[in-house]
């Protein structure tokens, strides 16, 4: 097999704020192009003599397979690939790769700073202060707002990857009981969690759970997997946190049960469609005791460096015949 030369990088300003080192990604390719973005008119012209494709969001269909005459292989640059016609690909020939784990430590920071601004109402006394309120106190503090305390609080977890297991972890150090939820997956129906937890089934949790948060992928089975009917097994006060994937949650329910006070709070990073439209359920003014973030808990630094550096690595494993991160 002759060595790879040409590759084209479509959206590298998703991961890439010019604050990256993208040296072992460029020394893997003798030729390299790379385009902040790509439209989908734009696509086809950029891919036709590459051998290498890296996308993060741009679209690699049946048309673009087609006009990919020299494609070899195709390396997301995150871990979903539901942008990319795998199975198609598969049947072509062409190697599709993934970047995994790149994130752990900077989701389940954010899945905390969300959750530690809603039980402490952080956003809501950030606003009394700059109201006057706290100026105007006739004491020392203000107590408007409810306080809760992780500690002894039920945190249960959808989704037993990576992800899953470290906010776990995380969860566990500041003292809350963890429940991890029966696979949804029916191939993995008998795998069991770490010692520490016992999965139970999605609706038992959705009820003793103080705190929920999603680490599961987005598939047929899970799309608006919280929807009205879970939104209401859940106790009246818990919380729910989803930095996974947009589609996994029913907007319009989830407006409505944090507008009549049944849900005590959420932490959003992630919608459907992405950008949102500015109609879109979630960005509503009126809605209470929202967190939500525009799909940044992944976006630290240091993640986003080991993005690029792991699609380097994919790139030279596959020049070396021994392909790696490769999605079935």
């Amino acid at each position: 097999m002759s060595p790879l030369q040409r590759g084209v990088f479509l959206d590298l300003a998703t991961v890439d704020r010019d604050d990256l080192d993208l040296s072992a990604l460029q020394n893997t390719l003798p030729e390299w192009r790379f385009h902040s973005r790509s439209s989908p008119q734009q696509r086809d012209a950029r891919i036709a003599c590459a051998e290498v494709i890296v996308t993060n969001k741009v679209v690699i269909d049946a048309d673009a397979l087609d006009a990919a005459r020299d494609l070899r292989l195709i390396c997301g640059a995150a871990t979903g690939t539901n942008n990319i016609d795998v199975e198609n690909a598969r049947r072509r020939g062409i190697i599709v790769c993934n970047a995994r784990d790149y994130a752990t430590d900077s989701v389940v920071q954010h899945v905390f700073a969300m959750l530690l601004t809603l039980v402490t109402r952080l956003d809501a006394y950030r606003a009394d202060i700059r109201a006057g309120r706290w100026s105007a106190s006739d004491q020392f503090c203000l107590l408007d707002h409810p306080i809760r305390t992780l500690a002894g609080m039920r945190l249960g977890i959808i989704g037993w990857g990576v992800l899953g297991q470290a906010t776990a972890r995380m969860a566990r150090a500041f003292g809350m009981e963890v429940l991890v939820a029966a696979s949804l997956n029916p191939a993995h129906a008998a795998a069991s969690a770490d010692d520490a937890c016992a999965r139970i089934p999605l609706d038992t949790l959705l009820a003793q759970a103080d705190v929920v948060s999603l680490h599961c992928p987005l598939t047929a089975q899970t799309r608006h997997l919280i929807d009205a009917a879970a939104l209401r097994r859940m106790p009246p006060g818990s919380l729910l946190l989803n930095t996974a994937r947009g589609a996994l949650v029913d907007p319009e329910s989830l407006a409505q049960h944090l507008r009549n006070g049944h849900l005590g709070g959420a932490g959003i990073d992630v919608l459907e469609p992405e950008p949102p439209p500015p109609d879109h359920p979630l960005l509503a003014p009126d809605i209470p005791n929202l967190v939500l973030t525009p799909h940044t808990a992944w976006a630290a630094r240091s993640a986003r460096q080991r993005v690029i550096d792991q699609i380097a690595a994919n790139i030279q494993a596959f020049a070396a015949g021994t392909p790696r991160n490769v999605v079935e």
